[in-house]
């Protein structure tokens, strides 16, 4: 089965985040016939190449988002047109996770990288956070390295925005607004619209690869009546951090900076970054000829702890989660012999020290 075989298959087969049992199948069924032995946990699937000190995790997800309006085609139909394929998931990820597992058959075939088991895990809900690479991670061992599939037109990501969620709710005191000029009641719509204005002015440090932080206000809710004045107004405000922002440190201090009560919603996707010097950056800017960049977006490269990685695969970020996403098929070819390239350029790094 040759690249744009595989990718057509893989796209045609629906893959909805939590809906992907059919091509977790379909994955294992062509990696068992390759002759790996293929482990499966729930909709993951994962299997290793080779073996060496080093263990060198090679991951990508096998789910998508939903399809959104303005397709010109079925979304879950694999449509070639010229030399570009269109169908949902074909940029975000299934680009990367045909090339990934092409490049396992090539190793299981000609033999892996010396010195460095590569465990293949082509995982599930991505997209929602769920049963995926986060919970996968005991099972699989330690890992002194990873690959994130995503695409990201083969640059090198060495650095991955994490995501903080604040809730934030001001509290005031309520009473019919004919009283109101009696000084007596507080305003808690007011109160948040101060604070609201304190968000936009927040300053975080800049990072080399992805610029500044910048707090948004996404939500905003409060009120009861037209004839009352509001005693409760939420808020909610989404920062997409950079390397070297505890997020526990940063709730503080916006907690510090507002009248509002502030809570932590969420705070797991947390930012990451490899430093330039590590064996398998050095490995990457190599196989790509390309120099590091930031992502923007997050990926399940946030639960990988202190694990050492890089986000890379064919295809464009600005692509996915739209209609008509696509890939060419020079992109996926390409995808195949860099990944190929990374591998063996890793274990040289490794065994050079």
């Amino acid at each position: 089965m040759n690249p744009a075989e595989l990718l057509t298959a893989l796209v045609a087969t629906p893959s909805v985040s939590g809906d992907e049992a059919r091509i977790a199948d379909l994955v294992a069924g062509h990696a068992e016939s390759w002759g790996a032995r293929v482990h499966r946990q729930g909709h993951n699937v994962w299997f290793s190449v080779g073996s060496g000190p080093k263990r060198l995790l090679v991951n990508s997800h096998l789910d998508t988002v939903k399809p959104c309006a303005g397709w010109n085609t079925e979304p879950h139909e694999a449509v070639w047109k010229d030399d570009t394929l269109y169908g949902l998931g074909a940029n975000d990820a299934k680009g990367c996770v045909t090339a990934m597992l092409l490049t396992a058959k090539a190793l299981l075939e000609e033999g892996a990288p010396k010195g460095v088991e590569c465990v293949f895990a082509l995982t599930a809900e991505e997209e929602t956070g769920g049963k995926g690479l986060g919970p996968l991670l005991s099972t699989l061992g330690p890992l002194d390295a990873a690959i994130v599939g995503e695409p990201t037109s083969l640059k090198p990501c060495t650095a991955q925005r994490g995501m903080l969620l604040l809730r934030c709710v001001a509290h005031g005191k309520s009473g019919h607004v004919a009283h109101a000029h009696t000084g007596n009641l507080d305003n808690a719509i007011l109160k948040a619209a101060r604070d609201i204005q304190a968000v936009s002015a927040l300053r975080f440090p800049a990072h080399p690869l992805l610029g500044e932080a910048r707090a948004q206000v996404t939500q905003v809710s409060g009120g009861l009546a037209r004839n009352q004045v509001p005693d409760r107004c939420e808020f909610f405000v989404d920062l997409r951090t950079t390397p070297g922002m505890d997020h526990a440190k940063v709730a503080e201090d916006v907690g510090q900076a507002l009248e509002s009560e502030v809570v932590v919603h969420s705070a797991r996707y947390l930012p990451k970054g490899t430093d330039a010097s590590h064996p398998l950056v050095r490995a990457a800017v190599v196989a790509s000829g390309q120099d590091t960049v930031g992502s923007s977006t997050t990926s399940d490269w946030a639960f990988l702890g202190d694990i050492p990685a890089v986000k890379v695969g064919p295809g464009d970020t600005l692509r996915s989660h739209q209609a008509n996403e696509y890939l060419t098929r020079a992109e996926l070819e390409a995808g195949l012999e860099f990944y190929r390239r990374l591998l063996h350029g890793y274990a040289g790094e490794v065994s050079r020290g």
